[in-house]
């Protein structure tokens, strides 16, 4: 299958996957980093997160809801990103391979 995509659209199409991994890699490590942060205090500062911020609200309650709510919105991220930048650059290679598609098609209709 290669040997019929032009090589413009493999070395597009190879950047758009290296993009999206060290888009995908680096929200990840950020998740990671959030989570084991908060296991950490968890683990090594107990007694930090017990501390009272309020009636029924420790400071754990409120660090273990914004880890929840990190993971939306580095979701939300992710899912912007890809709306606006991957897909559009998805959908043009795309476009790009069937445009090469029919011309190394019609090429051959007439070759023949």
């Amino acid at each position: 299958m290669s040997r019929d995509v032009p090589a413009a659209v493999l070395t597009s199409a190879r950047a758009l996957s290296s993009r999206r991994w060290r888009v995908a890699a680096g929200l990840t490590l950020a998740m990671v980093a959030v989570y084991f942060g908060f296991i950490l205090l968890v683990a090594f500062r107990p007694a930090s997160l017990a501390t009272a911020l309020g009636d029924g609200l420790s400071l754990g309650i409120v660090l273990g809801a914004l880890v929840i709510v990190a993971a939306w919105l580095l979701t939300l991220v992710y899912v912007r990103w890809a709306n606006t930048q991957y897909d559009p650059a998805l959908a043009a290679l795309r476009a790009e391979l069937a445009s090469a598609r029919r011309e190394s098609n019609s090429g051959e209709e007439f070759g023949s």
